[in-house]
Protein backbone atom coordinates (compact mmCIF):
# COMPACT_ATOMS: atom_id res chain seq x y z
CA UNK A 1 0.00 0.00 0.00
CA UNK A 2 1.28 3.13 -1.24
CA UNK A 3 1.15 6.74 0.96
CA UNK A 4 -1.83 7.73 -0.91
CA UNK A 5 -3.68 5.26 -0.47
CA UNK A 6 -2.89 5.07 3.30
CA UNK A 7 -4.04 8.96 3.35
CA UNK A 8 -7.13 8.04 1.55
CA UNK A 9 -7.99 5.23 3.49
CA UNK A 10 -6.55 6.58 6.77
CA UNK A 11 -10.30 6.84 8.33
CA UNK A 12 -10.75 3.19 7.86
CA UNK A 13 -7.11 1.67 8.57
CA UNK A 14 -8.08 3.05 11.93
CA UNK A 15 -10.84 0.37 12.37
CA UNK A 16 -9.37 -2.68 10.31
CA UNK A 17 -5.93 -1.66 9.68
CA UNK A 18 -4.07 -1.95 6.82
CA UNK A 19 -4.35 -5.43 6.36
CA UNK A 20 -8.10 -5.10 6.14
CA UNK A 21 -7.67 -2.35 3.58
CA UNK A 22 -5.60 -4.86 1.33
CA UNK A 23 -7.90 -7.26 1.37
CA UNK A 24 -10.39 -5.09 0.03
CA UNK A 25 -8.08 -3.94 -2.44
CA UNK A 26 -7.14 -7.75 -3.51
CA UNK A 27 -11.08 -8.27 -3.11
CA UNK A 28 -13.74 -8.97 -6.72
CA UNK A 29 -17.26 -8.16 -5.80
CA UNK A 30 -20.14 -8.95 -8.18
CA UNK A 31 -22.84 -6.20 -8.14
CA UNK A 32 -26.06 -7.43 -9.90
CA UNK A 33 -27.90 -3.91 -10.72
CA UNK A 34 -26.54 -0.75 -11.13
CA UNK A 35 -30.01 1.16 -10.27
CA UNK A 36 -31.24 2.04 -7.01
CA UNK A 37 -29.86 -0.14 -4.50
CA UNK A 38 -27.16 -0.67 -7.06
CA UNK A 39 -26.28 3.28 -6.80
CA UNK A 40 -25.56 2.81 -2.90
CA UNK A 41 -23.77 -0.29 -2.42
CA UNK A 42 -21.12 0.54 -5.64
CA UNK A 43 -20.39 3.79 -4.44
CA UNK A 44 -19.79 2.87 -1.13
CA UNK A 45 -17.30 -0.21 -2.20
CA UNK A 46 -15.89 1.92 -4.47
CA UNK A 47 -14.98 4.72 -2.04
CA UNK A 48 -14.12 1.81 0.25
CA UNK A 49 -11.48 0.98 -2.14
CA UNK A 50 -12.57 -2.35 -3.24
CA UNK A 51 -10.25 -3.37 -5.85
CA UNK A 52 -12.44 -4.62 -8.69
CA UNK A 53 -16.12 -4.22 -8.76
CA UNK A 54 -18.25 -6.29 -11.62
CA UNK A 55 -20.86 -4.33 -12.33
CA UNK A 56 -23.88 -6.14 -14.21
CA UNK A 57 -27.68 -4.37 -15.64
CA UNK A 58 -28.91 -4.64 -19.35
CA UNK A 59 -30.96 -1.52 -18.60
CA UNK A 60 -30.58 1.83 -19.54
CA UNK A 61 -31.12 5.22 -17.88
CA UNK A 62 -34.91 6.55 -17.72
CA UNK A 63 -36.24 9.37 -16.43
CA UNK A 64 -38.03 7.84 -14.02
CA UNK A 65 -35.09 6.30 -12.26
CA UNK A 66 -33.26 9.59 -11.37
CA UNK A 67 -35.08 9.82 -7.90
CA UNK A 68 -33.05 7.04 -6.22
CA UNK A 69 -30.31 6.04 -8.89
CA UNK A 70 -28.08 8.79 -8.37
CA UNK A 71 -25.17 7.33 -9.95
CA UNK A 72 -26.99 8.58 -13.31
CA UNK A 73 -27.94 12.51 -14.25
CA UNK A 74 -30.17 13.98 -16.39
CA UNK A 75 -27.40 14.24 -19.02
CA UNK A 76 -27.04 10.15 -19.11
CA UNK A 77 -30.83 9.37 -19.93
CA UNK A 78 -30.71 6.68 -22.78
CA UNK A 79 -27.56 5.54 -21.72
CA UNK A 80 -26.52 2.02 -20.59
CA UNK A 81 -26.83 2.46 -17.00
CA UNK A 82 -23.40 0.44 -16.51
CA UNK A 83 -21.23 2.75 -18.31
CA UNK A 84 -22.82 5.85 -16.96
CA UNK A 85 -22.16 4.01 -13.38
CA UNK A 86 -18.46 3.25 -14.68
CA UNK A 87 -17.94 6.24 -15.44
CA UNK A 88 -19.10 7.66 -12.02
CA UNK A 89 -16.99 5.36 -10.08
CA UNK A 90 -13.82 5.67 -11.81
CA UNK A 91 -14.42 9.52 -11.05
CA UNK A 92 -15.07 9.44 -7.28
CA UNK A 93 -12.12 6.13 -7.18
CA UNK A 94 -9.70 5.95 -10.48
CA UNK A 95 -7.52 3.31 -7.96
CA UNK A 96 -10.09 0.60 -8.34
CA UNK A 97 -11.23 -1.02 -11.53
CA UNK A 98 -14.84 -1.39 -12.59
CA UNK A 99 -15.89 -3.92 -15.22
CA UNK A 100 -19.34 -4.14 -16.50
CA UNK A 101 -21.43 -7.03 -17.89
CA UNK A 102 -24.28 -5.03 -20.36
CA UNK A 103 -26.85 -8.14 -20.69
CA UNK A 104 -29.77 -9.17 -18.72
CA UNK A 105 -28.77 -12.95 -16.44
CA UNK A 106 -30.76 -15.35 -17.43
CA UNK A 107 -30.55 -18.95 -16.32
CA UNK A 108 -28.51 -19.72 -19.82
CA UNK A 109 -26.10 -17.42 -19.77
CA UNK A 110 -25.43 -16.30 -15.54
CA UNK A 111 -23.01 -18.88 -15.65
CA UNK A 112 -20.93 -17.58 -18.10
CA UNK A 113 -21.63 -13.81 -17.59
CA UNK A 114 -20.39 -13.66 -14.18
CA UNK A 115 -16.59 -14.15 -13.27
CA UNK A 116 -14.72 -15.28 -10.13
CA UNK A 117 -15.67 -13.24 -7.60
CA UNK A 118 -15.34 -13.20 -3.70
CA UNK A 119 -18.90 -12.02 -2.99
CA UNK A 120 -22.24 -11.19 -4.71
CA UNK A 121 -24.44 -8.33 -4.03
CA UNK A 122 -28.15 -8.71 -5.06
CA UNK A 123 -29.02 -4.86 -6.44
CA UNK A 124 -31.56 -6.52 -8.71
CA UNK A 125 -35.73 -5.52 -8.41
CA UNK A 126 -37.27 -8.68 -9.28
CA UNK A 127 -37.29 -12.43 -7.73
CA UNK A 128 -36.91 -14.38 -11.10
CA UNK A 129 -33.54 -12.71 -11.51
CA UNK A 130 -32.70 -12.97 -7.59
CA UNK A 131 -33.83 -16.75 -7.92
CA UNK A 132 -31.09 -16.84 -11.12
CA UNK A 133 -28.49 -14.97 -8.77
CA UNK A 134 -29.28 -17.54 -5.65
CA UNK A 135 -28.75 -20.72 -7.57
CA UNK A 136 -25.38 -19.72 -8.56
CA UNK A 137 -24.88 -18.39 -5.26
CA UNK A 138 -25.27 -21.66 -4.09
CA UNK A 139 -23.44 -23.70 -6.99
CA UNK A 140 -20.68 -21.99 -6.73
CA UNK A 141 -20.50 -21.38 -2.66
CA UNK A 142 -20.48 -17.95 -3.10
CA UNK A 143 -21.77 -15.20 -0.28
CA UNK A 144 -25.12 -13.65 -1.27
CA UNK A 145 -26.40 -9.96 -0.19
CA UNK A 146 -29.61 -9.59 -0.44
CA UNK A 147 -31.30 -6.33 -0.47
CA UNK A 148 -35.14 -5.48 -1.60
CA UNK A 149 -37.13 -2.11 -1.28
CA UNK A 150 -40.19 -0.72 -1.55
CA UNK A 151 -42.11 2.24 -0.86
CA UNK A 152 -40.38 3.50 1.99
CA UNK A 153 -39.37 -0.27 3.68
CA UNK A 154 -36.32 -2.91 2.87
CA UNK A 155 -35.02 -5.74 3.81
CA UNK A 156 -31.21 -7.13 3.78
CA UNK A 157 -30.07 -10.46 4.64
CA UNK A 158 -26.48 -12.03 4.09
CA UNK A 159 -26.58 -15.83 2.86
CA UNK A 160 -23.55 -18.20 3.29
CA UNK A 161 -23.93 -21.00 1.50
CA UNK A 162 -23.80 -24.60 3.31
CA UNK A 163 -24.40 -22.16 6.49
CA UNK A 164 -27.91 -20.05 6.16
CA UNK A 165 -31.12 -20.76 4.46
CA UNK A 166 -30.41 -19.73 0.66
CA UNK A 167 -32.72 -17.22 -1.32
CA UNK A 168 -35.38 -19.90 -2.09
CA UNK A 169 -35.47 -20.90 1.62
CA UNK A 170 -36.78 -17.94 2.12
CA UNK A 171 -38.69 -16.50 -0.92
CA UNK A 172 -39.94 -19.74 -2.73
CA UNK A 173 -42.44 -18.01 -4.80
CA UNK A 174 -42.04 -16.08 -7.98
CA UNK A 175 -44.38 -13.01 -8.31
CA UNK A 176 -44.34 -11.06 -11.98
CA UNK A 177 -41.69 -7.89 -12.08
CA UNK A 178 -44.29 -4.98 -11.59
CA UNK A 179 -43.73 -1.02 -11.07
CA UNK A 180 -43.88 0.05 -6.89
CA UNK A 181 -44.00 3.27 -5.75
CA UNK A 182 -40.06 3.99 -4.04
CA UNK A 183 -38.74 7.44 -2.37
CA UNK A 184 -35.54 7.85 -3.47
CA UNK A 185 -33.89 7.29 0.27
CA UNK A 186 -35.29 3.70 0.85
CA UNK A 187 -32.66 2.04 -1.44
CA UNK A 188 -30.23 4.49 0.60
CA UNK A 189 -30.51 3.15 3.58
CA UNK A 190 -30.40 -0.67 2.36
CA UNK A 191 -27.87 -0.16 -0.32
CA UNK A 192 -25.38 1.25 2.23
CA UNK A 193 -25.83 -1.73 4.38
CA UNK A 194 -25.35 -3.87 1.78
CA UNK A 195 -22.06 -2.40 1.53
CA UNK A 196 -21.15 -2.56 5.00
CA UNK A 197 -22.41 -6.60 4.56
CA UNK A 198 -19.40 -7.03 2.00
CA UNK A 199 -16.73 -5.03 4.45
CA UNK A 200 -17.55 -6.55 6.96
CA UNK A 201 -17.64 -9.79 5.49
CA UNK A 202 -14.06 -9.45 3.55
CA UNK A 203 -12.34 -7.76 6.67
CA UNK A 204 -13.64 -10.40 8.97
CA UNK A 205 -14.87 -7.95 11.34
CA UNK A 206 -18.32 -7.65 12.70
CA UNK A 207 -21.48 -10.10 12.90
CA UNK A 208 -23.07 -10.79 9.49
CA UNK A 209 -26.66 -10.67 8.69
CA UNK A 210 -26.29 -14.51 8.29
CA UNK A 211 -29.57 -16.50 9.20
CA UNK A 212 -31.53 -13.14 9.81
CA UNK A 213 -33.51 -10.97 7.99
CA UNK A 214 -33.01 -7.21 8.36
CA UNK A 215 -36.26 -4.99 7.52
CA UNK A 216 -36.65 -0.89 7.80
CA UNK A 217 -39.52 1.48 8.34
CA UNK A 218 -38.85 4.42 7.10
CA UNK A 219 -42.49 5.64 8.02
CA UNK A 220 -41.65 4.72 11.55
CA UNK A 221 -37.56 5.41 11.59
CA UNK A 222 -37.17 1.59 12.85
CA UNK A 223 -35.75 -1.38 12.54
CA UNK A 224 -36.68 -4.83 12.99
CA UNK A 225 -35.19 -8.81 12.20
CA UNK A 226 -36.31 -11.77 11.80
CA UNK A 227 -34.44 -15.45 12.52
CA UNK A 228 -34.39 -17.02 9.37
CA UNK A 229 -35.43 -21.05 8.70
CA UNK A 230 -33.87 -23.97 5.71
CA UNK A 231 -36.71 -25.08 3.94
CA UNK A 232 -36.80 -28.90 4.42
CA UNK A 233 -35.57 -29.97 1.44
CA UNK A 234 -34.90 -27.28 -0.73
CA UNK A 235 -34.63 -28.03 -4.32
CA UNK A 236 -31.58 -25.16 -4.36
CA UNK A 237 -29.31 -25.81 -1.42
CA UNK A 238 -30.34 -29.66 -0.44
CA UNK A 239 -30.66 -28.57 3.48
CA UNK A 240 -32.88 -30.80 5.39
CA UNK A 241 -34.32 -27.65 7.14
CA UNK A 242 -33.61 -26.95 11.14
CA UNK A 243 -32.93 -23.41 12.33
CA UNK A 244 -29.58 -21.66 12.57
Amino acid sequence: MNNMEREKYSRQILLFGEEGQEKLKAARVFVAGAGGLGSPVSTYLAIAGIGKIILADFDTVDPTNLNRQFLHHEKDIGRVKVESAKEKLLSMNPLIEVETIKEMLTESNVDSLVPECDIIVDALDNLEARHILNRLSVKRNIPLIHGAVTGYDGQVTTIIPGKTPCFYCIFPRISRKEVFPILGATPGVIGSIQASEVVKFLTGKGKLLEGRLLFWNGLSGSFSEISLSKLNNCPVCGSNGGRI
